[in-house]
């Protein structure tokens, strides 16, 4: 409504609540890490890799030799969202994954 009764518009501020915030910074990518497991074999994994990060056989497979001899590997980084959202995906196909925050 604009005229004399139309209200004065004001700027508000927006203050950030820490304690319902999320702690994280945006600049600081997330990375998403696959673990060693006594389950999967070695090609299913490989083919995770591919099926899921679109990684080349020899890439899927260098990662997965990361898995079985060093016990995980780094297999994607982003945001925060992301990163859930591979973890969850690499759960469904039964992997053990964890994300942490990249430093």
């Amino acid at each position: 409504m604009w005229g004399p009764r139309a209200q004065a518009v004001t700027e508000t501020e927006v203050i950030r609540d820490p304690t319902t915030e999320d702690d994280h910074d945006t600049d600081s990518p997330w990375v998403v890490l696959v673990w060693n497991d006594p389950i999967n074999l070695m090609s299913y994994v490989v083919y995770v890799f591919q099926k899921l990060f679109g990684y080349s056989e020899a890439k899927a497979t260098e990662l997965m030799l990361d898995v079985h001899h060093k016990g995980r590997a780094a297999v994607s980084w982003g945001s925060r969202e992301k990163a859930e959202l591979d973890v969850f995906r690499l759960h469904e196909y039964g992997l053990w994954a964890t994300m942490q925050k990249d430093d």
